[in-house]
């Protein structure tokens, strides 16, 4: 193809077939289309012979030009041989090359178009215009971005479920557990047949605080009490509000009751420090009634959790600001009184 019309023709092909290679007589490579260009943008295709950068998948008989040249019409699959090796289609047409026999070979990816795309960074403006490629690619992006879309829809449905559940086991006033949560761990314990200790806390003279400073210092004593409650435990251990002034602890890493003990003199010790609020000063103490999982055969919640119970009311008959443990398998009392 020379003069003007060879240049129109190509310029033609440029448009129609994006990714198309002329080949002259010998079976070089006379001009490229500009997405084959693209595509070799670090090995120049002009120039080079067509076998010798493109292995021949199928048929695998040719080796030179005139056996290209008897493909004619053929489906061709090939490979490239440098770069990423995507399986490519094409079609070979014969056609003259400066008066001799020449071929022009149109390809493309096939279903590898969208590794290509990505590979060679090609655009729709890589296409051509009528490449049904463009509209798969249109597509491929567009559920691309409604699968992102619904990624982030999903983390942010995550996140709210999260959120709620999280604030329906959680006690809006002081932050810690509520008695939902105190239930739903207790059961996951007792079917794990993990030892544990069980405090049942009850603040000494809270009432008053309301009475005397009104409920504004009544519930800023419930935060305070909160705080030090938790920093007496371990970051593993739980601790529940179930009612106006009552906690329950789990101490999950309590495998003998004598951990529950010392803890709970920590806890007393700390809740009889003074607690401050807008110049005012109040006192309080607790009551701890404790048992233990290992006092019992097969331990039952709501026995362990009534045990708890009597103890702190035993605690507070023996003058309150003390801790007592119940041990149902004790001969010699129904309560000891813990040496921590």
């Amino acid at each position: 193809m020379t003069g003007e019309c060879g240049d129109a023709i190509l310029d033609v092909l440029d448009t129609l077939n994006p990714m198309h290679a002329v080949l002259g007589p010998t079976g070089h490579i006379v001009q490229a289309g500009p997405m084959l260009r693209k595509v070799f943008l670090d090995h120049d295709p002009v120039g080079a012979r067509f076998l010798e950068i493109f292995e021949m998948v199928r048929p695998t008989r040719a080796h030179d030009m005139t056996e290209l040249r008897a493909l004619a019409g053929q489906r061709l699959r090939l490979r490239p041989r440098v770069g990423p090796r995507h399986a490519l289609k094409g079609v070979l047409a014969t056609l003259p090359v400066a008066g001799a026999p020449g071929a022009v070979v149109n390809l493309s990816f096939g279903i590898s178009v969208v590794d290509a795309v990505r590979d060679f960074r090609l655009t729709g403006t890589d296409f051509a215009p009528t490449d049904l490629t463009t509209e798969m690619l249109y597509l491929i992006e567009a559920k691309s971005a409604a699968m992102e879309e619904s990624r982030r829809l999903n983390l942010r449905l995550e996140d709210a479920r999260i959120a709620a559940e999280e604030q329906a086991f959680t006690d809006t006033l002081t932050g810690l557990k509520n008695r939902r949560a105190l239930d739903l761990l207790l059961e996951r314990q007792r079917q794990a047949g993990l030892a544990f200790a069980l405090m049942h806390l009850d603040l000494d003279y809270f009432k008053q605080i309301n009475d005397l400073h009104g409920h504004a210092m009544g519930d800023h004593v419930l935060k305070v009490a909160a705080r030090r409650m938790r920093r007496q435990v371990h970051a593993e251990d739980v601790v529940a509000r179930i009612g106006g002034d009552e906690f329950v602890f789990v101490l999950l890493g309590a495998d003998k009751p004598d951990g529950a003990v010392k803890a709970a003199a920590r806890l007393i010790s700390k809740l009889e420090e003074p607690i401050l609020r807008h110049g005012q000063s109040c006192r309080i103490s607790a009551s701890i009634g404790v048992t233990h999982s290992g006092f019992y055969t097969s331990p039952d919640i709501a026995r362990m959790m009534a045990d708890a119970d009597r103890a702190l009311y035993a605690a507070k008959a023996a003058g309150r600001g003390c801790h007592l443990i119940h041990d149902p398998g004790s001969p010699a009392a129904s309560f000891l009184r813990g040496a921590g």
